[in-house]
């Protein structure tokens, strides 16, 4: 039961998060619409997050907690503890460094990442201001990702869960009340930024405190854990800055595009990463400590157990939620962002966008879950490799497919690239015996393949029947219409698993005495 309730809980913190998410991107999208401003402080967010996924959520994380679970298992607390501290110490180094460098030669690195904001003298100028303002920001989240994995490790999920909250409710406050005592009002974005991730660091300051786990930080590389760490760390960020880097190169090539290109990647990245961050990352961040555990423990079946069971969670709520999410995108989008300075035509640019994104998503989740083996066993080596393989490839179908589609062609040839990743993978982990099909995939998977029929005979009834009268209402009317949508297809898919013979029971005993320790 712990297993089951560590999900629900954090899908559920996840979802109020990504809600609040949404409720900060309407509140963007209405005071500064598709703008010069947006398009600068969207370029201006992403390359501190670009340095965040690599350094923290992403090698970070999938490194530092199966070295931290394998030391709470076989040593004692003084030698975990000076682990930690040694750890923090690093990491503030580096932030450190990394930080001055940010911010002294922002305008250098907005030269080389939006090139084309160059042609536009006030634009790239607000970019670089808006940069300096937000780098530091690196320091908070790098260090609230440390201690998120330090309660992750001791079954504190909920705790580390919260810690997005707060960056989504500062930037709404900003937004909506002090917007406008800045000029231009973009501006107040920036500072949003740097006061969320204050708060979040403080708080989880006093989450370790509560759990005897805040250390002092302190610097050596004299340690042999520390040693053994660095090693794992170049192969792991090696792979997550391979795909971050394919990112970067996608914004370079937006800032080139139409104006106003970045903007409508980054509205519909942020509807994609709504399911996929709510199962996607969950998932991965309850897998990783359970599968490193029963890895350890040499509980192999219980490890293919879970594994299996994983995959196939993933694939029940990742198949109708790109289902529906192409079905619905125009409406999706037109419901969340069409308001104030956010026009019609933002729309339809962000559908297609949107649409292109969604063919990737079932791979997206799918492969968060299949890394976590990898990151169990601590093998960091293959999923780098196989990940810069696969965005070799989809920079090599951005030449092609940007000409062609523009926009809409970085989001198809990201999607073709998880793709390429997901398949390279799930063949590495059959051919090293790793994860094997269990008996009763052939079943499961004519039984997906009717209810996504089902579900979608009754999205397409839906909107034959329903949509014209939607489009005419408030924001209150329209977001209920699409939450009926949204229930009366995904009723129509799960209980079409039902009625086509998918056991809900015997899928819940799979990892009902799942027990962490």
């Amino acid at each position: 039961m712990a297993f089951l309730k560590s999900i629900l809980s954090i899908g559920l913190i996840s979802f109020f998060s990504r809600f609040l998410g949404f409720m900060k991107d309407i509140y963007i999208a209405k005071f500064f619409g598709v703008s010069m401003y947006t398009d600068a402080f969207f370029i201006a967010f992403k390359i501190p997050n670009f340095f965040r996924k690599i350094l923290s959520e992403g090698a970070f994380s999938q490194v530092f907690l199966p070295m931290l679970i394998k030391l709470k298992k076989t040593k004692g607390d003084k030698e975990v503890n000076k682990f930690i501290s040694n750890i923090f110490g690093l990491m503030i180094l580096i932030l450190f460094v990394l930080i001055f460098i940010g911010v002294v030669f922002a305008s250098k690195i907005i030269c080389l990442i939006a090139p084309g904001f160059l042609k536009d003298n006030e634009k790239y100028n607000i970019t670089v201001f808006l940069l300096q303002i937000i780098f530091p920001y690196i320091f908070f989240i790098c260090l609230v990702s440390l201690s998120s994995c330090v309660l992750n490790a001791w079954n504190y999920f909920l705790a580390a869960s919260f810690m997005p909250i707060f960056l989504n409710v500062s930037m709404i406050l900003f937004a909506a009340f002090l917007s406008k005592y800045f000029n231009p009002s973009i501006v107040s974005l920036g500072y949003s930024v740097l006061f969320g991730g204050f708060i979040q660091i403080v708080l989880q300051i006093y989450n370790l405190y509560r759990i005897k786990r805040l250390c002092l930080p302190s610097f050596t590389l004299r340690n042999k854990p520390i040693l053994i760490f660095l090693k794992k760390m170049m192969p792991a960020m090696l792979g997550v800055s391979a795909n971050q880097i394919s990112l970067l190169f996608n914004t370079i090539i937006s800032s080139l595009i139409i104006s106003g290109s970045v903007s409508w990647i980054y509205y519909a990245d942020r509807v994609i990463e709504f399911p996929a961050g709510l199962l996607g990352a969950t998932l991965s961040t309850i897998l990783l400590p359970y599968l490193s555990n029963f890895f350890y423990k040499n509980l192999t079946n219980k490890f293919y157990d879970l594994f299996d069971w994983g995959i196939k969670l993933s694939l029940i709520i990742s198949i109708p939620s790109f289902l529906f999410t192409v079905f619905f995108a125009k409406y999706i989008i037109f419901t969340l962002f069409q308001y104030g300075n956010f026009s019609f035509i933002d729309t339809l640019m962000t559908q297609k966008t949107l649409i292109a994104y969604a063919f990737g998503l079932v791979p997206m989740i799918l492969t968060k879950v299949l890394v976590s083996a990898f990151y169990a066993r601590q093998d960091a080596s293959t999923p780098m490799k196989i990940s810069v393989f696969s965005i070799i490839a989809s920079q090599i179908m951005n030449i092609f497919l940007v000409s062609k589609l523009q926009h809409v062609g970085l989001a198809l040839s990201f999607s073709i690239g998880c793709w390429i990743n997901l398949f390279l993978l799930f063949f590495y982990l059959k051919k090293n015996k790793i994860f094997t099909l269990k008996k009763g995939w052939y079943k499961f998977s004519l039984i997906l393949m009717f209810s996504m029929i089902s579900m979608m005979l009754s999205m397409y009834f839906m909107r034959i029947f329903f949509i014209n009268i939607y489009l005419y209402y408030n924001i209150l009317i329209r977001i209920l219409y699409l939450l009926f949508f949204f229930l009366v297809s995904f009723f129509s898919y799960f209980f079409s698993l039902f009625i086509f013979g998918f056991n809900f029971y015997k899928f819940y005993k799979v990892i009902k005495n799942i027990e962490y320790d």
